[in-house]
């Protein structure tokens, strides 16, 4: 199967449902770790979370130990279903210098697909409207799928790094 056409959009309460059954699905995967959720699978509530996402999307507002941050829903317009999460983090941080500019998962049952790496090439086109040149990004050692998405966006290999006991690779891509 192929990837369908997506879209991004940014996260409201009218998509509350879509995002729990997201959630769930990688729960039910057996996946604790949502990466480009801005923690979506850390807070039980959906509206603290979206409160949060809201709050970090805007420099005035941006909690003090985060940084200014879109988050995105990739959603097939085909049907509506939410496919991914995308967060984009527009400066780094400390704790964010090996992680990188932003994060991404797919759901799933909608993996080996395509998804991934178009959610990654319209990010890109995002950071380029908001003036980043390159986006740095990361992928653990083992993460073959991640690191093939990385690539197939133009991603160039600049070093590794260890996080929490485990290596991982940092990318570059020119946007």
């Amino acid at each position: 199967m192929v990837c369908e056409e997506i879209r991004l959009v940014k996260p409201t309460l009218g998509l509350k449902n879509e995002a729990l059954e997201y959630r769930q699905e990688h729960f039910d995967f057996g996946e604790q770790i949502i990466n480009g959720s801005e923690l979506f699978d850390k807070i039980a509530s959906y509206e603290e979370w979206l409160e949060k996402v809201i709050a970090n999307a805007s420099t005035k507002t941006v909690d003090p130990n985060w940084v200014f941050t879109d988050t995105f829903f990739a959603v097939r317009v085909s049907d509506h279903k939410m496919i991914g999460i995308v967060d984009l983090r527009y400066e780094l941080n400390d704790f964010l210098k090996d992680l990188g500019h932003c994060g991404y998962s797919v759901r799933p049952s909608e993996r080996r697909k395509g998804y991934a790496t178009e959610i990654l090439r319209q990010i890109c086109v995002v950071a380029r409207e908001h003036g980043l040149k390159q986006l740095q990004l990361s992928a653990a050692k083992d993460n073959v799928a991640s690191i093939k998405t990385i690539e197939k966006n133009g991603g160039k290999y600049c070093r590794s790094f260890t996080f929490e006991n485990e290596e991982g690779y940092v990318y570059f891509i020119q946007v």
